[in-house]
């Protein structure tokens, strides 16, 4: 039996949402070894936007590496700073292209070693986050992205109609927007009063806030693939593509829950 795109989506959905609450639940080293893993993963996809595969194994490797260990020293509490671990990191990375400068001048790329930074600031910094929330606020950023991709699709699929920014993402509508705007509020303004110590209006523009982050990471995104070429930054996730296609939205929507719930202490 032959599935259709929109299957697989929903298929793997119906896998990842218990898998996801299992993790929440159990949290510890389930969650960091979960987090780290994604880090790996993503940052791995990332690289590969800009170096082909089976190139630069050396440069992705290091990041990917690196990445995930910041995220494990975060979620483990190894060292007392883990900022530290990437501040090392990239002196590491100043040094490696200063040897490479040095044995191979004509050849040495210094938008390499910026990228392979881009990466380490792109993903593991913003996963990281995950550790200072706890597991109803982790529920609710993971709900936001949800409501804010699922209402964005089927609004868009349903109701068609003009293009907001055709030469970044030739699939996004107005629809659609308002439709993952619409459902982001709901879900969050819902699961924010019945669990958040705040007045009703707050969790109104932090969902509002939240959804518009959501579609400019996934603009974002959207413009990295086009810029290389690419669909999708994976094949790992049926129907949705790779780890960073699932979570383009997420690297900005996370940021501004924590500035938001840091202001004004929402939760």
């Amino acid at each position: 039996m032959k599935f259709t795109s929109h299957q697989k989506r929903i298929l793997t959905a119906l896998v990842l949402i218990p898998l996801m609450g299992a993790v929440i639940y159990a949290g510890g080293l389930i969650k960091t070894l979960t987090i780290g893993l994604a880090g790996f993963i993503g940052l791995w996809e990332f690289y590969n936007l800009f170096w082909e595969r089976g190139s630069k194994l050396f440069l992705k490797l290091t990041g990917s590496l690196g990445g995930t260990l910041f995220l494990l020293d975060t979620g483990l509490g190894w060292t007392e700073n883990p900022v530290l671990f990437l501040v090392v990191f990239f002196w590491i990375t100043w040094l490696l292209f200063l040897i490479e400068y040095s044995r191979k001048k004509e050849q040495a790329e210094f938008k390499d070693y910026l990228i392979l930074i881009g990466g380490m600031s792109y993903l593991p910094l913003v996963l990281s986050l995950f550790f200072s929330l706890d597991s109803v606020q982790i529920i609710i950023v993971l709900l936001a992205v949800v409501a804010s991709d699922a209402g964005a699709y089927y609004a868009g699929s349903w109701l068609g109609g003009k293009k907001i920014w055709p030469d970044v993402s030739p699939k996004k509508t107005w629809a659609g927007s308002a439709g993952g705007m619409l459902l982001c509020v709901a879900v969050v303004l819902g699961m924010s009063l019945a669990f958040g110590n705040s007045v009703w209006w707050h969790y109104l523009l932090l969902a509002v806030f939240m959804n518009i982050a959501a579609q400019l990471g996934d603009f974002f995104q959207s413009s990295l693939k086009r810029w290389n070429n690419v669909k999708d930054t994976g094949h790992i996730l049926p129907g949705h593509g790779g780890i960073l296609d699932r979570i383009d939205s997420l690297l900005l929507l996370l940021p501004v829950f924590v500035i938001y719930n840091t202001l004004f202490s929402v939760f």
